[in-house]
């Protein structure tokens, strides 16, 4: 781990001693199970971005422009204006629960609580890599080894770290003979668990599309192996998901929320979907105010905001009422639909991506019609009738969707550019009101989908452009200066800057 998720730790129980002393039962045990520490990791990896609660659900799709805000906080524009601030390796600290999760399993469960430390690992991991570049892997967690400082591994290291204890956790589960405690996604079901390995090795590899050239990697022959040998996602019940409950504990976070009127619908989805006279459409949005006089089943009610526009344009016409918000049912729903984190329909658009690149035989256009499919399937379960504006999404309308002209992909060579961009765009708006981090980390390799950038209200240093990464948190260059110095200096040429180019993208 770190030294500064370290020192966070050992600071932890001093200052909480009182209140165990006071609150400890002496009958009972102390020692937490293996079932309870998976249960507080699983958690923190399914709820929206790592965070709860009701404005800051949407904290992601401000910076993706899914969404534009239009409350007037500054905290909110910021991030909509392209301030991404610092991030740090907080997760370490989870890493450690996870260790004592192994290590108070119980021997027949052993192998399974491996499997997902293992995945874990590179699940949280491999989106702090994505944020910043170098980042501690082979010397991290070796605290009781006396190794405080650990070493920043290159990216390429990380990743291949990543994909080896991938390897590791998929044969894990391979050999767990029962289903195991703790597990509220898959109900501790190692075969469930093998397919949510093979969706992250498959999403790590397609961000190595850039490093197709990197002999030792073998990128598109291990793509190749996952998909021809492992078991995969074959439908939306094996997505790695939040599922919320009626319990006050388990409502959406968004349920009831007093925020609800400032959440406007970008032109990025609904301007696509209009173009496409996609129903989705009508279950992710509410028709505008200002156009009452239209059918809510028309595709004119429904307008979109660009979150890039001037904020005193944005709310003039948020004050006119001429935006679409959300779709009630996120308000009033007090369920809502799950927080999918790796679902199948991405990895239908993974697959599609690597058939256009030629890593895998198949037909590309099959693999976008069913991950297309499976989103439209996905808001037709989640949207109750009275949300659906007059309008069905029904096995026909699919059909018939899927069927036009323009949904079909090329296939060829010439193609490829416009065949990407259809099936990074799908993918985009499959994650509208889910993690759409990872439509960013498409964009910054790929350039699709297209993220509108405005250099007039832009607050990255280069108004041109979107950021390419965060900075490193203030407590790495605390606790850890002199590692970090030295994968500044290699990976950047000493500068912590939003706009370098970590190895992944270049």
């Amino acid at each position: 781990m770190t030294t500064g998720a370290l020192a966070a730790a050992m600071l932890l129980p001093l200052g909480c001693s009182k209140f165990d002393e006071l609150n400890t039962d002496p009958d009972s045990t102390t020692t937490a199970s293996s079932g309870m520490l998976l249960t507080g990791q699983l958690w923190s990896a399914l709820t929206m971005g790592g965070k709860s609660g009701d404005k800051w659900y949407f904290g992601d799709m401000f910076f993706t422009k899914q969404i534009s805000w239009q409350e007037g906080s500054q905290d909110s524009r910021n991030t909509q204006y392209n301030v991404i601030g610092r991030t740090g390796l907080g997760r370490y600290t989870g890493m450690m629960s996870l260790r004592r999760m192994v290590e108070n399993a119980n021997p027949i469960d052993k192998e399974a609580y491996e499997g997902v430390e293992l995945f874990m690992k590179a699940y949280f991991m491999f989106d702090a890599t994505m944020s910043l570049g170098d980042i501690p892997y082979s010397e991290a967690l070796k605290g009781e080894e006396g190794i405080f400082k650990p070493k920043y591994d290159t990216q390429k290291e990380v990743v291949t770290y990543m994909l080896d204890d991938l390897d590791q956790a998929y044969a894990k589960f391979s050999a767990a003979t029962r289903n195991f405690d703790g597990d509220f996604c898959y109900g501790g079901d190692p075969a469930k668990w093998k397919k949510a390995v093979s969706a992250l090795q498959l999403r790590i590899l397609i961000n190595l599309s850039k490093k197709i050239g990197e002999a030792d990697l073998k990128v598109a022959e291990r793509f190749a192996k996952v998909v021809a040998t492992q078991d995969l996602f074959s439908s939306s019940s094996d997505n790695f998901q939040l599922v919320y409950g009626k319990l006050s504990s388990q409502l959406f976070p968004l349920y009831l929320s007093k925020f609800n009127m400032y959440a406007g619908v970008s032109t990025t989805i609904i301007d696509e979907m209009k173009k496409n006279q996609d129903r989705r459409l009508f279950y992710y949005c509410e028709p505008a105010k200002s156009e009452s006089d239209k059918s809510p089943d028309s595709y004119d009610a429904y307008l979109g905001v660009n979150p890039t526009d001037v904020y005193s344009d944005i709310l003039a016409r948020y004050n006119e009422g001429s935006i679409s918000n959300v779709n009630n049912r996120f308000w009033e729903v007090e369920t809502g639909q799950p927080t999918i984190q790796m679902g199948y329909a991405e990895l239908n658009f993974v697959l599609a991506e690597a058939c256009l690149r030629g890593w895998i035989s198949g037909n590309a256009n099959d693999y976008y019609h069913e991950g297309i499919r499976a989103s439209m399937e996905f808001a037709a379960a989640y949207t109750p009738d009275e949300y659906r504006h007059g309008v069905v999404i029904d096995d026909a309308y699919i059909a018939g969707f899927l069927a036009k002209p323009g949904m079909q992909l090329g296939c060829t060579s010439a193609s490829f550019e416009k065949d990407l961009r259809e099936v990074l765009t799908q993918k985009y708006l499959d994650f509208f009101m889910h993690n759409t981090y990872w439509c960013y980390y498409d964009y910054r390799r790929t350039g699709y989908p297209e993220i509108p950038i405005n250099p007039e209200t832009n607050l990255n240093p280069d108004p041109t452009k979107m950021p390419m990464r965060w900075m490193y948190d203030k407590r790495e260059y605390d606790y850890n200066r002199e590692a970090l110095d030295e994968a500044l200096q290699r990976q950047y040429g000493g500068n912590d800057d939003w706009n370098e180019l970590m190895w992944i993208l270049k």
